[in-house]
């Protein structure tokens, strides 16, 4: 066995010890995470602004801004 291969097999080795390290440590808790919410109580925007598009067929589609 060469050092080429000594060298490469210590690579994979080390991948595989921080993929398993990875999956095995414990995450800290995140809300949109572990929940089927995905939406968290955080703060507002103080200006919130959205998009809607309109396409209708045979008409050409439109995209307005709406800021409140």
């Amino acid at each position: 066995m060469n050092w080429q291969t000594v060298v490469s097999l210590i690579i994979v080795a080390l991948a595989v010890v921080g993929l398993l390290w990875g999956r095995l440590r414990r995450r800290k808790f995140s809300f949109a995470r572990d929940t089927h919410c995905g939406c968290s109580a955080g703060p507002r925007s103080p200006n919130p602004s959205s998009i809607v598009f309109h396409a209708r067929k045979g008409e050409r589609p439109q995209i307005i801004m709406k800021t409140k």
